[in-house]
């Protein structure tokens, strides 16, 4: 014991030293991660060597990567090099994803509190505007079904089969929310309503989940307000008309965007407030 009382701390002051707790310790010693430098043989009291600090700092880094103990022991007990960076490289991809998933999640959140904001801001249904509207990505997928035709439960149905779809390229569902869907503008502007695409509006993020992307260019839009479902051809047709009154030239496609769902008032139906848009360009004065 004479030769150890430099550098032997006993078991309290090395889990005090490290601030960690005497059970984690004694853990670890049953765990062969960590033994103890020296055992008395009458109290069966532990001291750990000063120097063994620097075990226990590759330990807890490992901790906080959360790696699981099994996997410390199997890599400590190999001693290879190897296994620990294939390991880490292991996590360093589980970080990424998890960040990924993050920054999904503050965009999904954020959007939400914009779009009951902006309900709660908005004009009066059957109100026109003309909005500029900044850059929009869409992850989309074709529509099968003309809801249009068939009324609310088809198009329920087509909202099931996006957020399959979406599920099965693991976008978190909290993206599922903020959804959309298009007419092409050459069947809108001659006043047939048959759905080509149903999608979900993001940012340059959705890039990494699917190559079904789509960038609606920043740009004039003009737009009209709903809150009901039934209400949307007749609505379209108002902000045809209007452009056509306006003088404004339809430049894209026609996307009705759902701005929020209002289910907290009625759980018989999807209840949406809506903006319906087309993308408008002008004839300028020479």
């Amino acid at each position: 014991m004479k030769d150890y009382r430099n550098t032997l701390l006993p078991i309290g002051k090395m889990a005090k030293a490290n601030r960690i707790s005497i059970a984690t310790l004694r853990l670890y010693d049953q765990l062969e991660l960590l033994k103890p430098a020296y055992i008395d043989p009458e109290t069966g009291y532990r001291y750990y060597d000063i120097r063994q600090t620097s075990r226990l700092d590759i330990i807890r880094y490992m901790r906080d990567l959360d790696l699981s103990l099994s996997d410390i022991h199997d890599i400590l007990q190999q001693e290879d090099i190897t296994l620990i960076e294939e390991k880490l490289i292991e996590k360093n991809n589980q970080i990424h994803q998890q960040l990924r998933e993050l920054k999904a999640m503050h965009e999904a959140v954020d959007r939400t509190i914009q779009s009951i904001e902006r309900y709660r801001k908005s004009p009066a249904s059957g109100t026109i505007s003309l909005e500029f509207i900044d850059r929009r990505y869409l992850l989309y997928m074709p529509c099968t079904d003309n809801f249009y035709a068939q009324g609310i439960v088809a198009y329920e149905k087509t909202i099931q089969d996006l957020r399959t779809h979406l599920m099965d390229k693991e976008l978190p569902q909290l993206l599922s929310y903020s959804l959309g869907t298009s007419v092409k503008q050459e069947d809108f502007t001659a006043g047939r309503f048959v759905p080509d695409r149903v999608f979900i509006f993001g940012d340059k993020n959705l890039e990494d989940y699917s190559s079904s992307i789509l960038v609606l260019d920043s740009g004039m839009y003009c737009c009209i307000y709903l809150d009901n479902f039934d209400d949307e051809i007749p609505y379209a047709h108002k902000l045809l008309e209007h452009c056509s009154e306006q003088g404004y030239q339809i430049s894209g496609d026609y996307i009705c965007e759902e701005l929020t769902e209002l289910n907290v008032f009625d759980n018989r139906q999807r209840n949406m407030f809506l903006r319906l848009q087309v993308p408008v360009t002008f004839r300028k004065n020479a």
